[in-house]
């Protein structure tokens, strides 16, 4: 089923915004959201962003910068709370929402007029402030005919905007916005366009297909169509089952211990057993991929004999890459990825197949999911000190599931 209006709702400052909704005293102060270590800033009000701070700062210079800001611990699973508010509340307005990630969403905008018996601009400021009402977070919305020119709209509007890209100024806000400002276009892209003189999106509309396929394949294709308010990609409703799952992210800093090292490996096959569980998938394949300085330093891959969520196998999979990968280097982050997924009940048993996973495995599941998260884990993670003592660390974005993206 087709749409002619494609809307595409983003919250502004969407972790600010959360620890808004349940502290006032956060609200009209310059405040910033840090990472589980407590030394970056991984996210910012306006009022904190007018003092320079930047997403990545550490502590120290966003402290330098504004002394006088508020910081607060992320805490996923709040985040996650006021999302799904917003995912129902759209619901309610729209027949399709797309959950592309947790502060944005698509969503079909055909109905918009009716629900609210407005013009469309109207409508969309209606939805706006009943979204502020209800769920207590600004919103931004773009609304256009393809998703690529909706999204460039509510990016275009923030902060606590509203923008309808139509036939009439879809030219003079294609010529306002640089080419770089499209989503999918990185700045090796932006290069290549530059180098062929395209610089806004207009350029880019205007480009030969052929062109722009050339440079930037089928996908630079797609971007191509859409700004063109031709919608190559509709709104999906459901997730895709995954091809891979990946779970891992930073140590807690540099470090070259291999006892931290190890741990981390053990504690990542936990989560990743988690979502395999989760997902009813056993991997075929099992990747290690360790960084340094946020660049793939080594990547390892093992198949396994038979498809498995078992912590053995994959343990035993993991732990030979690991030392098999360089040990000169400081390692800052790491993922542990499952390929070559299965259906847990479409798999085909031989006569000598054996349960994927162990009595041991099971158990651990059920009293995992009796008494909470993590309530048994390896011993090998006790060197990671940290996560033992603040329970931010035991809920990731990852683990918010049912969305598109990250």
């Amino acid at each position: 089923m087709g749409t002619t209006l494609i809307g595409h709702i983003d919250s502004d400052c969407f972790y600010v915004s959360c620890e808004r909704v349940r502290s006032y005293t956060l609200r009209g102060v310059p405040c910033g959201v840090l990472g589980n270590q407590g030394a970056c800033v991984i996210a910012k009000s306006y009022e904190l962003k007018s003092y320079g701070v930047k997403t990545g700062h550490p502590i120290w210079e966003a402290k330098k910068l504004c002394p006088h800001a508020v910081f607060v611990k992320r805490d996923f699973r709040w985040y996650e709370v006021i999302s799904r508010r917003l995912l129902d509340l759209l619901k309610m307005v729209s027949p399709r929402v797309e959950y592309y990630s947790i502060d944005e969403m698509f969503f079909d905008a055909g109905e918009l007029q009716r629900y609210f018996q407005l013009p469309l601009q109207e409508a969309t400021r209606a939805l706006q402030t009943l979204v502020q009402d209800e769920v207590g977070v600004p919103v931004s919305i773009g609304i256009a005919p393809s998703r690529a020119l909706a999204k460039l709209g509510s990016d275009a509007a923030k902060p606590f905007g509203v923008r309808i890209v139509d036939r009439e100024n879809c030219e003079a806000f294609l010529r306002s916005q640089p080419v770089g400002e499209l989503c999918g276009i990185g700045r090796r892209s932006e290069r290549k366009l530059q180098d062929r003189n395209i610089h806004t999106c207009w350029d880019f509309r205007q480009a030969d297909r052929l062109l722009i396929r050339d440079l930037l394949t089928i996908k630079g294709e797609a971007l191509w169509w859409e700004l063109r308010g031709d919608s190559v990609t509709p709104i999906q409703t459901s997730r895709p089952p995954h091809k891979a799952i990946a779970r891992g992210g930073s140590c807690g800093g540099k470090t070259s211990d291999p006892e931290r090292i190890r741990a981390w490996a053990v504690r990542n096959i936990e989560r990743l057993i988690e979502a395999l569980d989760h997902h009813r998938v056993y991997a075929r394949h099992i990747s290690l991929q360790i960084d340094a300085n946020k660049t793939a330093l080594w990547l390892g891959r093992t198949p396994l004999a038979v498809p498995s969520a078992s912590f053995r196998t994959i343990y035993d999979a993991v732990m030979p890459m690991l030392a098999a990968a360089p040990q000169d280097h400081l390692v800052s982050h790491m993922h542990i990825i499952a390929e070559n997924l299965v259906w847990r009940d479409r798999i085909q048993k031989s006569l000598f197949f054996e349960d994927a996973q162990s009595p041991l495995d099971q158990i651990k599941r059920n009293i995992n999911q009796k008494l909470g998260r993590f309530a048994i884990r390896s011993a090998e993670t006790l060197p990671l000190h940290e996560i033992y003592h603040d329970t931010t660390h035991n809920y990731d974005i990852c683990d918010i599931s049912g969305k598109m993206c990250f």
